[in-house]
C-alpha cells in the first residue's frame, strides 16, 4: 500500500517501482469508486453516502478488498496499491483486510506539507479547488497519526529516493 494526499508521489512512485517488485502489478482501488459511481443511481446511496467522496460508499471499501483477492487469486502477482487513504474506518478495514490476504503487507504512508502538495497538484495540470484543498488538509491532519506509519517524507527527496527506501523496508523483510 502507497499511501498518502493528493501530490504525495504515489502514482508515480507505484509506476517506477513496479517494474522493480517481480511478479508485481499495480492495483488503483479509484477504479473501484469510479465504477461504483457510474453503475449506482444518486437516490439508490444510503445517507452517509451522499457525499464527493465514493470512499463513503460502504460497498467501495468492500469490493477494494474484495478485488485484490480476486486480483491475487486469478494471477498470483504482488499488488502495489497507490491510493489515499485517510479516514480511520476505510483504512482499518482495507489494511486489515488486506493484512488477512497476505502477511507480509507493507503500507506506506508518503507525507508533505500542504504548501508542497499544493504546488505538486498544480504542476500536474490540476487546479487546487476547494474540494483538493478541504481532502488535503483532512489527509495531512490524518496522517500525523501514527497508525498510519511507515511515514516516507517526500518534501526534500525525489521519486527515486522515495523507490529506494520502499525496496530498503521490503527487502528487510525477505
Amino acid at each position: 500500500m502507497i499511501n498518502g494526499s493528493f501530490g504525495a508521489g504515489k502514482t508515480s512512485t507505484a509506476q517506477q517501482l513496479q517494474p522493480l517488485i517481480p511478479n508485481s502489478m499495480i492495483y488503483d482501488p479509484e477504479e473501484v469508486g469510479y465504477m461504483l459511481r457510474k453503475i449506482i443511481p444518486e437516490d439508490v446511496y444510503l445517507e452517509t453516502e451522499k457525499t464527493d467522496d465514493f470512499q463513503d460508499i460502504e460497498l467501495w471499501r468492500v469490493l477494494v478488498v474484495q478485488t485484490a483477492q480476486a486480483l491475487i487469486n486469478k494471477y498470483h502477482k504482488h499488488l502495489i496499491v497507490p491510493m489515499t487513504l485517510y479516514k480511520s474506518e476505510n483504512f482499518d478495514y482495507i489494511y486489515d483486510g488486506f493484512k488477512n490476504i497476505d502477511a507480509e503487507t507493507f503500507h506506506f504512508c508518503l507525507v508533505a506539507s500542504e504548501e508542497t502538495l499544493k504546488k505538486r497538484v498544480e504542476q500536474r495540470g490540476d487546479t487546487f479547488s476547494s474540494w483538493y484543498e478541504k481532502h488535503v488538509e483532512a489527509a495531512v491532519n490524518a496522517f500525523a497519526q501514527t497508525k498510519f506509519n511507515e511515514h516516507i517524507y517526500t518534501d526534500l527527496i525525489d521519486t527515486e529516493e522515495v523507490i529506494a527506501i520502499i525496496l530498503d523496508k521490503i527487502s528487510k523483510n525477505d
